[in-house]
């Protein structure tokens, strides 16, 4: 919404919250959205290998895949989509907090798909964490510059 495009967020949580897949739908688009059901994603950001078997078949050909390289093997990816394994656990680690490793996949997914700006991301942080969750603001910013980088490491050394 910071760069003036249209978002929604669908979350699914539910008893998953307490052990099983918990999944977010999120559009971005440059148009109105019609509605928050998505059901071929062309962007799939996986955490753990049950939310990648149960989601991966739903991924648009073509689409792209991003997934933490650190709990979930390669042997498990498609050939008609782009997938990218981040170690976004063992990069959450070194920075102190493991639950971090969704912000690591964040800056991933913003160095690959070009979809949202840092700044843009780091000011949705400032704007939107309540008063009890700021202290995570630090980290979080870290994080995403850490799966940034990671990308950045990648293509470079692909190139």
């Amino acid at each position: 919404m910071l760069e003036n495009r249209e978002v929604t967020w669908f979350p699914s949580y539910g008893a998953e919250m307490r052990g099983g897949t918990a999944n977010c739908t999120v559009i971005i688009s440059d148009e109105m959205i019609g509605s928050p059901i998505v059901t071929n994603p062309d962007i799939f950001i996986a955490m753990n290998e049950e939310s990648l078997k149960k989601f991966l078949p739903r991924v648009s050909q073509n689409g792209l895949l991003i997934f933490d390289s650190s709990l979930i093997p390669d042997s498990l990816m498609r050939t008609d989509i782009e997938c990218i394994g981040v170690p976004a656990t063992d990069i959450a680690s070194t920075l102190g907090n493991k639950k971090s490793a969704n912000m690591v996949l964040l800056g991933s997914l913003i160095a690959n798909a070009g979809l949202l700006k840092e700044t843009s991301v780091f000011d949705a942080l400032e704007t939107s964490m309540s008063e009890r969750r700021k202290k995570t603001i630090g980290i979080n910013k870290k994080s995403i510059l850490k799966g940034i980088r990671f990308i950045e490491d990648k293509k470079s050394k692909d190139n």
